[in-house]
């Protein structure tokens, strides 16, 4: 884990800490939205202030009493914030009464062996400053007013967060691990499997499709190494986006795409295979992200569901059949303890880098026993072949005398993957025209 101080954001819902998290970091990192419990997992980032780093939770807002289960799971894990953290900013809003949701976050932070700031936040004009001062009687210290939309006195609240971070002498763990983002249709156990392979309940599971919204970032072991795991909110068609808060949730889930080493595409097997499964996997590919499908729920099926999800798998992710495939249950373990040993192949297969002689000798083995088709009357030519890069693998052909086509493209790349350990990566293959 990071050895970096750790600073808990927490308080009631709409206070306005995921609105404080983003002008702190700089940019919007968290979802914000009116409406609240936007928030409901722990969310964390690297923030830095003056030169000192460290790492800022998001959490989701504290409710004394709840009467459903997401409620009481967004407590727990703001509880469970408070309990790792160096230090606690407890954000309350200037412009109402203390509820008592706040007495009850105020209680925890009382018996808490934690240093705390009272942030008390849309303090917009100097006549709210002026009433600042009836936070004194929650007993946690001086109050910091601030406007966390229109960043009036953060830079003095960031000021006491660092004096109040504890001393370190070491230095920042740098250390590069791959990026592993959960991803797939709602409600498919993305949740679940990043609590398995972290040993704890990092984030909150729930029947309701939709619960994960804030991308949550996790290092973990998995095998014999470490990884920033990623749960990411189910991805869905836009069509059945209904709330701002889900459509930026599904674009955050996107970047995580983007920003991943590997993607483990999370399917249903007590549901069928759907076409947005197809449209995730592609774009995992296009992404150019590793990916290992993970079949879910395996041991909830019978053989006869278990045949038609093999089908349907074959059926309509054929297109990615260079991706390893492992049937798990996320609930109970079973066939996790395999992902370690694809994770690291995968990797492997990403860093693939094949020398140009190689290449370009096979390439004309290849087309010698495949000639590229004739298109309006003319031959294309393969003239030669570089690669310009790897994570993925990325190959620019240089062609003479027309198009090769997306078919003798395909080609190439099962010649490819016949020949070198590609599994778990897609390749990318550019084509260049030559006068």
């Amino acid at each position: 884990m990071s050895i970096l101080p750790v600073v808990a954001v927490v308080g009631r819902p709409n206070v306005g800490k995921s609105t404080l998290v983003n002008r702190i970091l700089g940019s919007r990192s968290a979802v914000v939205e009116e409406m609240p419990g936007v928030t409901r997992d722990r969310r964390q980032f690297e923030a830095d202030w003056a030169g000192r780093r460290f790492v800022l939770v998001d959490t989701g807002g504290w409710e004394h009493e709840t009467d459903t289960d997401i409620g009481a799971s967004i407590r727990e894990q703001a509880e469970a914030a408070v309990s790792a953290a160096d230090l606690v900013l407890l954000v309350v809003d200037a412009t109402t009464e203390l509820t008592d949701d706040d007495m009850g976050v105020v209680r925890i932070l009382r018996r808490a062996e934690v240093p705390v700031v009272t942030v008390v936040n849309k303090v917009d004009n100097d006549a709210l400053e002026f009433e600042t001062d009836r936070f004194w009687r929650l007993g946690l210290g001086a109050p910091q007013p601030v406007s966390a939309y229109h960043g009036r006195g953060v830079g003095e609240l960031l000021d006491r967060v660092v004096e109040g971070l504890p001393d370190t002498n070491d230095e920042p763990d740098e250390a590069t691990r791959p990026r592993v983002a959960i991803v797939g249709r709602p409600n498919v156990g993305k949740s679940t499997l990043l609590n398995r392979l972290t040993g704890e309940s990092r984030v909150i599971v729930s029947e309701v499709p939709g619960t994960t919204r804030d991308p949550i970032d996790v290092v973990t072991t998995i095998g014999e190494d470490e990884y920033v795991l990623v749960d990411t909110a189910g991805i869905r068609r836009r069509p059945q986006i209904s709330e701002d808060a889900d459509y930026y949730a599904v674009l955050r889930a996107r970047d995580a795409i983007n920003d991943a080493d590997i993607a483990l595409l999370m399917i249903d097997a007590t549901a069928a295979v759907t076409q947005q499964d197809q449209r995730i996997a592609a774009e995992v590919t296009e992404a150019g992200a590793g990916l290992v499908v993970l079949v879910n729920k395996w041991d909830a099926v019978d053989e006869e569901q278990r045949e038609e999800t093999r089908k349907a798998i074959k059926d309509r992710l054929g297109f990615i059949a260079w991706a390893p495939l492992l049937r798990v249950s996320a609930r109970t373990g079973s066939g996790i303890t395999r992902l370690g040993t694809t994770l690291q192949q995968t990797l492997r297969a990403r860093a693939l880098r094949i020398p140009t002689s190689e290449l370009n000798r096979s390439l004309r083995e290849w087309a010698g026993a495949h000639p590229p088709p004739v298109r309006k009357g003319r031959r294309p030519k393969l003239q030669y072949a570089v690669q310009a890069g790897n994570r993925p693998p990325t190959l620019v052909l240089f062609v003479s005398g027309g198009d090769l086509g997306d078919d003798y493209l395909r080609y190439i790349e099962n010649r490819l993957r016949e020949s070198y350990d590609l599994k778990g990566t897609p390749v990318h293959i550019v084509t260049r025209g030559r006068r």
